[in-house]
């Protein structure tokens, strides 16, 4: 993973091109990413950046945290998130650094990770897209049933994965490819192409797409 950013879903709307086209667009909030630690080979087996963001009531870190936050001489952040690094990145960024909405440039290309907003225990209807059983002829109590879940004596039992009702949504997804239409330094704000995971207010990762073409 490359070094991304950080940020919240500030939630939709949408901006017009030059000749008038509409196009939607997830509008991100970024504050500026606090660099906490730069993990390496030889003291942790790995090379990562790790970043903080936002704000934490002083009540609300615990000693160790603290510790930490106080060791590089930066508040605490609501959280602590890591960005791996790939052999000879991110040599240029030390501990305390802030990384910002300047990364990013309009037409490049990010993955965008969130968390889905959830649905709560939900059937085979709504949860898989499954079709309803008739209507009538007959059925009384299964218009939204699942139907058969096995087959015969062998192989006997249900296999792993089936799908069936559960919980629904709260879980983590990636938009990949999403085109970034729009920077906006001044207010710390990131425009990108169409919709992300999760609900307003969430935390997303923004960082360059591993599959964009070159």
């Amino acid at each position: 993973m490359a070094i991304g950013l950080i940020g919240r879903k500030a939630g939709m709307t949408r901006v017009f091109t030059e000749d008038g086209a509409s196009i939607p667009v997830t509008v991100i909030e970024v504050a500026p990413n606090r660099v906490t630690q730069v993990k390496t080979l030889e003291v942790d087996g790995y090379r990562a950046l790790q970043v903080t963001t936002g704000s934490r009531r002083a009540t609300r870190v615990s000693k160790p945290l603290g510790g930490h936050f106080a060791k590089v001489g930066t508040d605490a952040g609501r959280g602590l998130w890591e960005f791996r690094l790939a052999e000879g990145e991110g040599g240029e960024v030390e501990a305390g650094h802030e990384l910002k909405v300047g990364m990013f440039e309009a037409g490049q290309k990010v993955d965008v990770v969130g968390t889905s907003k959830g649905k709560g225990y939900a059937g085979t209807v709504k949860r898989h897209n499954f079709s309803t059983q008739d209507a009538t002829h007959g059925n009384s109590l299964s218009h939204r049933a699942a139907g058969s879940i096995g087959q015969n004596q062998t192989p006997g039992r249900v296999f792993k994965g089936k799908k069936m009702a559960g919980q629904m949504g709260n879980v983590r997804r990636t938009a990949q490819n999403l085109e970034v239409v729009r920077v906006d330094e001044a207010r710390a704000l990131i425009l990108v192409r169409g919709a992300v995971p999760g609900a307003t207010g969430g935390d997303l990762i923004v960082s360059p797409s591993v599959k964009a073409r070159s």
